[in-house]
C-alpha cells in the first residue's frame, strides 16, 4: 500500500509506535481485521467483538508474517512492531480516510434506501468495460466493511465503486468522509430504517450527508423520479444529474401535494418486460449541446427497478467518459448475486432468490417481478425489520399490492406478516393465503406442493433466515 509506512500510520492514527527503528519506514502490503486473512507484510487490526477479542490473535498473526498490529493495550514481548491506539476501530477509519486521499483514483459512492447493491453491480459491470475496477464485495458497506474495502485498492485500480449503507444519523457522514467520492449516486428515498430515521425526510437528511464529502469537482447523480431527491437540484454549487423513466418531467402526488419532478439528463423509454429473463429499454443520454445519444439494451434482470439501476450506471458512465457501446455492453453483462433477484432453476421450478433483505419498496418490486412469471406464481414472504411505529401498516400495504398481480398462492410467516396476509385476503381474494407461526411449519407445508413449472419468490428481511428456504427448494430430489 503506497505511502503506508508504519511511521506514517502511527502519525495518522494518533498512535504510538513500538518496535525496531528499522521497521518504521516499511510499508504494509494490506490491512485486515480477520486473523485468518493475514498475509506476510500485512497490518492486523484487532477488534473487540461481543464474544471474541481480536487481541488474542496477535501472537498468531506475527507467526503468519504480519508486519505490524494495532493494539489498544501495551504488549509484553511482542514478536513484532505494534502501534498503540486508543481505539482500533477509530484508528482503522482514520487510516482508511488518509489512504483514500493519497490515491489517484475515481471513487463512485452509492447509497439509497433500495437497490444499492444491484446498482453497485450494474455500475461496476459498466465501468469494467473501460477501467480496472474495484467494487464493494458482499455486505462490506458499513463502518467496518467500507475501510476494509478501501484498503484493497491498489495502484492498478482506476475506479473504486463503493456501497455505503446506514441506519442512523451521522453514519453517512463518517462513511463519506472515508470514501471521499468523486461521484455520489443516490438510488431513492424509501421506507426503511425508520426506527432511527423516523420519516422519509429524515432518511433524505441522513443519505445526503454524503454530499459534505464529495471531492471539489464532485457530482451527485440522483433518481429524478423520487419526489424527495428531485429537490436537490444543486449540490455543493454544481447541478445534480438526474435519471429516470420518460422524457418529460413527471408530476407526482406527494405528502405535500402535487409536485413536478426533476428534468432528466439520462432517461429510458420503450420499457418492455421480457418475463423473468429481463427487461428491454431504450436509454437516452443528453450531453449538453451535443446530440442526444440513444441505444436499446436488454437488461438481463427482470423488473422496472433494474431499469433505474441501468440508468444510474449510464449516468456514471457519461461522467467517466464511456461510449454508448461500452455502456450497453456493461449493462448486458451484469450478473445477479445470491439473495438479490437471483434467478435459480432447479427441479423444473424457477426460484426468485431475493431474501437477503426487504423493505416495503423492494417487496412490492419483487411482487411485480413475480407477476411476470410463467406457470403457478407462489410468493413466500416474511417480516421486514426496522420500520418503526408504522410497521404493521407498512406490512399491510405490501399485502394490498397483491391486487391484480395474479399471484396464485402466498406462504408467509412472522408476527408482522399477519397484517400482510390479512391485506391479501381482503384485496386479492383469488390468492390462496397460508400463514404459519414458524418458518419450519411454512417450509413443511410448502415443499410437498411444489410442482414442475412453478415460479416461487422468496423474500424477507435477513433476520428471518429465509436462505434456508431457498436451500430447501434447490436441493436435488
Amino acid at each position: 500500500m503506497k505511502n503506508m509506512t508504519l511511521e506514517h500510520i502511527a502519525a495518522v492514527c494518533g498512535g504510538t509506535y513500538y518496535g525496531n527503528e528499522a521497521d518504521r519506514t516499511k510499508e504494509i502490503k494490506g490491512a485486515v481485521i480477520d486473523s485468518r486473512l493475514v498475509e506476510p507484510g500485512y497490518l492486523f487490526i484487532p477488534v473487540k467483538g461481543e464474544k471474541v477479542d481480536g487481541h488474542r490473535f496477535i501472537p498468531d498473526v506475527f507467526e503468519k508474517g504480519a508486519l505490524a498490529v494495532f493494539s489498544e493495550q501495551e504488549l509484553c514481548n511482542a514478536a513484532g512492531p505494534y502501534i498503540l491506539v486508543e481505539s482500533s476501530l477509530a484508528a482503522m477509519k482514520m487510516l482508511a480516510e488518509d489512504y483514500r486521499k493519497s490515491l489517484d483514483i475515481k471513487v463512485v459512492g452509492i447509497t439509497g434506501s433500495v437497490g444499492k447493491t444491484s446498482t453497485k453491480e450494474m455500475i461496476a459491470s459498466v465501468l469494467a468495460q473501460k477501467y480496472n475496477v474495484l467494487k464493494t464485495e458482499g455486505n462490506f458497506n458499513n463502518e467496518i466493511g467500507l475501510p476494509l474495502t478501501i484498503f484493497k485498492i491498489r495502484q492498478e485500480h482506476e475506479v473504486a465503486v463503493l456501497e455505503m449503507g446506514i441506519s442512523e444519523f451521522g453514519e453517512m457522514h463518517r462513511l463519506a468522509q472515508m470514501a471521499n467520492p468523486d461521484i455520489c449516486v443516490i438510488t431513492n428515498i424509501g421506507l426503511c430504517h425508520l426506527e432511527n430515521l423516523i420519516t422519509r425526510d429524515g432518511i433524505l437528511k441522513a443519505k445526503t450527508e454524503s454530499f459534505e464529502h464529495l471531492t471539489s469537482e464532485g457530482v451527485a447523480i440522483l433518481n429524478g423520479d423520487d419526489d424527495k431527491l428531485c429537490e436537490k437540484k444543486m449540490v455543493n454549487g454544481r447541478p445534480a444529474v438526474f435519471y429516470g423513466l420518460g422524457d418529460a418531467p413527471k408530476r407526482a402526488e406527494t405528502e405535500e401535494g402535487e409536485k413536478t419532478l426533476a428534468p432528466k439528463q439520462i432517461y429510458a423509454t420503450e420499457v418492455e418486460a421480457l418475463g423473468l429473463t429481463g427487461t428491454r429499454a431504450k436509454i437516452h443520454i443528453r450531453n449538453g449541446n451535443e446530440p442526444e445519444t440513444q441505444f436499446t439494451v436488454e437488461i438481463p434482470i427482470a423488473g422496472e427497478h433494474n431499469v433505474y439501476n441501468a440508468l444510474a450506471a449510464a449516468a456514471v458512465a457519461r461522467e467517466l467518459g464511456l461510449t454508448a457501446e461500452e455502456t450497453k455492453r456493461g449493462i448486458e453483462a451484469v450478473q445477479t448475486i445470491g439473495g438479490r433477484s437471483n434467478l435459480l432453476h432447479r427441479n423444473g421450478v424457477t426460484i426468485i432468490d431475493d431474501c437477503y433483505n426487504a423493505n416495503p419498496v423492494s417487496m412490492k418490486a419483487s411482487i411485480d417481478v413475480l407477476s411476470k412469471a410463467e406457470g403457478r406464481k407462489i410468493a413466500v414472504l416474511g417480516d421486514m425489520g426496522e420500520l418503526g411505529a408504522e410497521e404493521r401498516q407498512l406490512h399491510f400495504s405490501v399485502g394490498e399490492h397483491f391486487k391484480g398481480k395474479g399471484i396464485d398462492e402466498l406462504f408467509c410467516t412472522g408476527e408482522l406478516s399477519r397484517a400482510l396476509a390479512e391485506a391479501v385476503k381482503q384485496c386479492s381474494p383469488e390468492t390462496a393465503v397460508h400463514y404459519f407461526d414458524t418458518k419450519e411449519a411454512l417450509e413443511e407445508a410448502l415443499l410437498p406442493g411444489v410442482s414442475v413449472g412453478d415460479s416461487i419468490l422468496v423474500k424477507a428481511s435477513h433476520f428471518m433466515g429465509f436462505p434456508e428456504i431457498v436451500k430447501a427448494l434447490t436441493e436435488e430430489k
